[in-house]
C-alpha cells in the first residue's frame, strides 16, 4: 500500500494529463511519460517505446476544441516505486467535426524516478465483435456497478 502523498501524486499526474488532453497540451502530456515508456494505444502500429511527439501533434490537430477524458470504475495500487492503474475512459469532443463519445479500457503501470512518478507503460483498447466481423466495439458503454 503507498502512502497518501504517494496517492496524492499519482493522482495529479493523472489529472494533468486529462487538462492536458482538454488543453491540446503537448509539453504537459509528453512530461508525464518515461522517455522509453512502453505505449501501446489505440492507433497503429501494435506498440511503441516513448512517446512521439509528432505523432501526438498530429493526433492533437485532428480534434476541433478540447478532448474530454473521464474515467470510471478507477482502480489505484501503489507498492513502494511502483504503481498500477486502471479505468474505463470515455473520450469525448469533436474530431475533425464529428462529434465523438468512445468509451475505451486503460491500463498504465507507474515508477516513482527521481522522486517524481512516471507513466512507464501505457496500454489502452477497445473490445471487438467476436461474430468473425472482427469490428471494435466502440459502441459500448459501462455497466452501473
Amino acid at each position: 500500500m503507498g502512502s497518501l502523498a504517494d496517492k496524492a501524486a499519482i493522482e495529479e499526474l493523472l489529472a494533468k494529463l486529462t487538462r492536458a488532453h482538454a488543453d491540446h497540451d503537448i509539453d504537459s502530456i509528453m512530461e508525464v511519460y518515461a522517455p522509453e515508456a512502453r505505449i501501446f494505444d489505440l492507433a497503429p502500429p501494435l506498440g511503441r517505446h516513448g512517446m512521439n511527439r509528432s505523432r501526438l501533434v498530429a493526433w492533437l490537430a485532428t480534434w476541433d476544441g478540447p478532448i474530454r477524458i473521464d474515467a470510471k470504475d478507477i482502480e489505484l495500487r501503489i507498492d513502494g516505486h511502483l504503481a498500477h492503474f486502471s479505468a474505463l475512459n470515455r473520450i469525448s469532443g469533436f474530431q475533425s467535426s464529428e462529434a465523438q463519445d468512445i468509451w475505451f479500457r486503460s491500463t498504465m503501470a507507474l515508477q516513482k524516478l527521481n522522486e517524481s512518478w512516471k507513466i512507464i507503460c501505457h496500454h489502452s483498447s477497445v473490445p471487438f465483435y467476436m461474430d468473425g466481423s472482427y469490428s471494435a466495439a466502440v459502441d459500448l458503454t459501462p455497466s452501473l456497478f
